[in-house]
């Protein structure tokens, strides 16, 4: 197969707002008991992502994690997620345009590992796979592994041998010895190299400083929390200009309650996070988050447990009104939004029919033309 330009990959599009999914290979990121409420299982993550990649959504992105937040109960929805990886194979054969970002906690899995199952989705997929990197925050998880929970700037510093590693044998022709405070590794290779000349696309969720920091060095798409002022935001992207001579985007998740009047919206945001506020995961999340992603330069660290209930402070109102917050997190220098629904299937098809629509009309995005397939 020959090597494709990574530019060709669709987060690289000039579409001054890039659009995507959140989460579809698990709950998505509500906490939520309502009965309707998005289950996660293959065909709904199937659908969701055809649905999306049809509309020229640029990123679809599976969480990584183990476990849900809440301990004592292994019949809780949270803990049913699907492999990022294996998922991104196989959505690999049913999309031809979205990038596909698996996520993957360092400290659990190899680099050896990632880097050959990223460049075979890439492989399958003709040149749109991604990575997003994360060091890891859930103390249950790491037990349940056998780890300690490193402090918070420690596990950065393995992060960056890890994604080293990853990143050399994605590129370099020779075997690789590589020597750190973490990772030994002699002679190591990983065949077949990505398609991607130069290696997938990276994202990293890049909250603290020394995330913001790390994003900066390494990353292609820093993933911060939507609150961040216009100036905190263009500080990501001045400090990877400035001190590393590169170019980062800001992306962003947002989960999306719209229905045709606001009222509407608002008792339907009601309904299922605070009438069926699933009281037990919001609680266990909140004990179980690390402080120090909690440090929200230039937003509020403090969670309104609606906000936890919906993953994120939610977008509430009409087809217009969740235009209008996309235009404006547009114009606070945000590059790309991930998106979250109750329902994906019904969240889609509204935001599909009737807000991209308005995105294109305010010059946010250029009509979709779908490419010729891939397979």
């Amino acid at each position: 197969m020959s090597i494709n330009n990574r530019r060709e990959n669709a987060i690289f599009n000039q579409n001054k707002l890039k659009i995507g999914t959140f989460a579809t290979n698990t709950v998505g990121s509500m906490h939520t008991s309502a009965p309707e409420a998005f289950q996660p299982s293959w065909s709904n993550a199937l659908k969701a992502a055809t649905m999306a990649d049809g509309a020229g959504f640029e990123a679809l992105l599976a969480l990584a994690r183990w476990r849900g937040p809440l301990a004592g109960n292994p019949d809780h929805r949270g803990h049913v997620v699907l492999d990022p990886f294996a998922w991104g194979a196989a959505l690999a054969m049913a999309t031809n345009y979205s990038t596909l970002f698996s996520t993957s906690h360092a400290p659990m899995v190899h680099p050896l590992l990632v880097a050959k199952q990223g460049a075979t989705i890439d492989h399958i997929s003709g040149g749109r796979f991604g990575l997003n990197v994360v060091g890891g925050w859930n103390r249950s998880e790491f037990e349940m592994f056998g780890f300690n929970l490193d402090e918070h700037d420690r596990r950065y510093e393995y992060l960056e041998e890890w994604l080293t590693v990853v990143k050399r044998l994605w590129t370099e022709h020779d075997e690789i010895d590589f020597q750190g405070d973490f990772l030994k590794l002699k002679g190591a290779i990983s065949r077949p190299q990505p398609v991607q000349n130069g290696g997938p696309p990276i994202l990293n969720a890049a909250v603290s400083a020394r995330g913001q920091r790390f994003a900066a060095e390494y990353a292609d798409a820093a993933f911060v929390y939507a609150g961040l002022d216009k100036d905190t935001i263009a500080s990501y992207k001045t400090l990877a200009r400035e001190e590393f001579g590169r170019d980062l985007a800001v992306w962003t998740q947002i989960p999306i309650v719209q229905r045709s009047t606001r009222d509407e919206a608002e008792k339907f945001l009601n309904y299922f996070a605070n009438e069926h506020e699933d009281v037990e995961s919001v609680d266990a999340w909140l004990k179980g988050i690390n402080a120090e992603s909690r440090d929200i330069k230039g937003g509020n660290a403090k969670f309104n447990r609606v906000d936890v209930s919906c993953g994120g402070p939610p977008v509430v109102g009409t087809a217009q009104d969740i235009a209008d917050s996309l235009i404006e997190l547009s114009e606070r220098g945000i590059d790309g939004v991930l998106f979250s629904w109750f329902d994906f299937e019904d969240g889609l098809t509204r935001f599909i029919e009737e807000v991209i629509p308005l995105l294109e009309t305010a010059g946010m995005r250029a009509p979709f033309v779908p490419p010729t397939e891939h397979r």
